[in-house]
Formats: C-alpha cells, structure tokens, sequence
C-alpha cells in the first residue's frame, strides 16, 4: 500500500468522549444563559440508555425547562461547534506513526464541517497526515458512501484505487464505495464500538476484520 487513509471517530478516537464533551458545553452555555442546572447528568443518563436522536428535548423535559425549535438549534450549535476535550486511541498513535513510515497518510471523515475541524485539531491531527479530507466541503450529498471523498485522495495524491488501505468502523458506509474503487478495506471492530455488532451483507463488509489497530502491523508493513 502507498496511502492509508483512516476515518476520524471511534477509529482514531472514542465518539463517546466527544458527545460527553459536547454535553459538558450544553451545560455550561445552559447555566450561563438560561440559569438552568443539572443539564449534564440528565443528559449523560438517556445517552447510556441509548437514545441518540433527542437528547435535549428529554433532557429538558424532565428538567421542567420551556423550550422551543429555536433553543434546540442553539444547543444543537454550541455542541457541534466546541472545542472538544478528547484523546487518541493507545493504538490510533502506534497506528498513525506505523503507516507514516510505510506510506503517506489521509484522514476522511463525514460529519459537520467546523465540529470534524474542531476534533481534529483537539487531537492535534493537524502536520502529522497528508491529507484531511472533510466530506462536508462537498455537502450533505458528498458524505459517506459517496465516491467524492475517496476520489479527493486519489487525485490529491495521485494514487490509484489498488495503492490505497482504507480503516474504518462503519460497515453501512465506509467500505462499499473504496472497495467499487479497487481499495483495500479493513474494518476496526473494538469491544465498545458503536458498530461492532452491525452486520453487513458482503458487499458493504471490509476485506478483513480486526478488534484493534494493533492488529495492522501485519498488514501496512506487509511487503
């Protein structure tokens, strides 16, 4: 392989530390505004219940708080828009460090442009890859599974379908569309990932299966 390009969340770092994060600035911004207290907890609970879709509503719900579309928006921007508190991966910087010596390197990641931005540089991604694409340059249309982000690597870099390892956590988005462009596919299946138990039909799955990126030694180091 002469690129490999990873994606962002729960590959490189765990997505959970960023919504705890952006939770954490919900409640700042919601003491600060509206002297409104107790946000956090609340909203940390229905997270762990597995509710993903309306979080704040239920939040503020139970905090008996009146709200209307327009302070969901607002709350909905403080968090997206954040400077995270958030950490690679042990293994993301072995694996970061592994592939610069064997291959130049890309980051592609779906996601709102100024919140992927803000991850990026809370984890200081920034000078240590050749290349970052953010798929939201290219609209709603050009995230995952969209060709867009993955033809931006090749014409960047100037490589072929056949030079590029793609890793990724996602089996409903992040492979179908770099293995139909002749990539190679791994799928990162950590004990605790959001994924890790979504099964996918063979088109949609990754040349191969892993449960840590420690496990890549064998294959970007491959000759």
């Amino acid at each position: 392989m002469n690129v490999v390009v990873f994606d962002l969340d729960d590959t490189l770092f765990p997505e959970e530390q960023f919504v705890m994060s952006g939770f954490r600035a919900v409640d700042v911004w919601l003491e600060q505004n509206r002297l409104v207290r107790g946000f956090l907890p609340i909203a940390e609970q229905i997270f762990h219940e597995g509710e993903r879709k309306s979080v704040f509503n239920r939040a503020l719900l139970q905090l008996a708080v009146c709200f209307d579309d327009s302070l969901i928006s607002t709350l909905l921007t403080v968090y997206r828009e954040h400077l995270p508190q958030i950490d690679l991966f042990d293994d993301a910087k072995w694996a970061i460090a592994l592939a610069r010596q064997h291959a130049r390197t890309a980051i592609i990641t779906d996601g709102y442009l100024k919140m992927q931005h803000n991850k990026v540089h809370a984890l200081a991604l920034n000078g240590r890859f050749d290349l970052i694409v953010y798929s939201d340059i290219f609209g709603r249309d050009g995230w995952k599974p969209s060709p867009q982000p993955y033809r931006e690597v090749m014409t960047t870099l100037g490589c072929t379908g056949d030079e590029c390892l793609y890793i990724g956590d996602n089996p409903t988005k992040d492979f179908i569309t770099a293995r139909k462009l002749g990539w190679k596919t791994v799928r990162i299946a950590r004990e605790n990932g959001i994924y890790r138990d979504v099964q996918s039909d063979a088109e949609h799955e990754a040349d191969k299966i892993i449960t840590d990126l420690w496990q890549l030694e064998h294959i970007i180091s491959k000759d």
